[in-house]
């Protein structure tokens, strides 16, 4: 029986810790390919190239698995694996990351790491994106290789809903041991940003985001209490973004 076809991608790119570790963990699961960013595309959402070339070189970074550097985003990445590095092949999971840093609540919005495995949805392909919420570049994952194992194997034995991408995100080492696994809702919760005005030597202005990430939920069934209480959160998400709850209204208050 042939090995399952495991994409693997991610935003921080292809030389960053976490993409080996995932690369590491999943490889025992199927056949991997790599298709990630040859520089880091962190927080470029579901950006894709359309004024500007793309390009897609072979590497040997990783021995042993065929991977490919991008000159893209990490949307472009799985555009480029699905529709022409590997074209006349099933791909049966994507799996983006291991992202330096939380992707929780409002980030999924921001995530290049999410970006990718949407990109899978879109695509009608089952996808995950993992991130841990330590944005050291050198963080300890020793603790996440089981929960990893544990999400894809259940992706590739169980499948995932058509249209549906799964966010998953890791609390630190340092917060101690993994208490389990919560499936839970997007917080509420945003980013509250200033912007700093600095000069440059010639005095012109230029300006640098500064900001903190403020959570206005109170529940108990989303991601961000799921990983201050040391669990795995996984939120399902989708690309489709209507607010159906408000079609009927805006069509009764607007009188359309």
């Amino acid at each position: 029986m042939a090995k399952p076809l495991i994409l693997v991608s991610n935003d921080d790119g292809i030389t960053s810790r976490g993409i080996r570790k995932l690369v590491n963990v999943v490889k025992e699961l199927g056949e991997v390919v790599v298709v990630a960013p040859d520089s880091p595309q962190s927080g470029m959402g579901h950006a894709i190239t359309v004024g500007d070339t793309l390009r897609l070189k072979k590497s040997d970074i990783f021995e042993g698995i065929e991977a490919y550097e991008c000159s893209g985003t990490p949307a472009d990445c799985v555009k480029l694996a699905k529709h022409y590095a590997f074209k006349n092949r099933q791909i049966d999971l994507i799996v983006s990351g291991v992202n330096h840093g939380s992707n929780s609540s409002i980030s999924v919005l921001y995530s290049g790491t999410m970006s990718a495995a949407i990109e899978g949805a879109i695509e009608g392909l089952p996808a995950i994106g993992f991130s841990l919420c330590d944005y050291d570049p050198e963080a300890n994952m020793d603790h996440i290789d089981e929960y990893i194992k544990k999400v894809t194997e259940e992706a590739l034995k169980n499948g995932i809903p058509k249209g549906v991408a799964l966010n998953v995100n890791f609390p630190t080492k340092q917060q101690g041991p993994i208490k389990g696994i919560k499936v839970c809702r997007q917080a509420n919760a945003n980013w509250e940003e200033e912007f700093d005005e600095r000069k440059d030597p010639y005095g012109r202005s230029y300006f640098w985001m500064v900001g903190n990430f403020v959570n206005h939920d109170k529940g108990e069934d989303n991601d961000e209490w799921a990983l201050a209480n040391n669990y795995v959160s996984i939120v399902p998400c989708e690309f489709d973004l209507t607010a159906h709850h408000a079609i009927s209204q805006l069509n009764e208050a607007w009188e359309i």
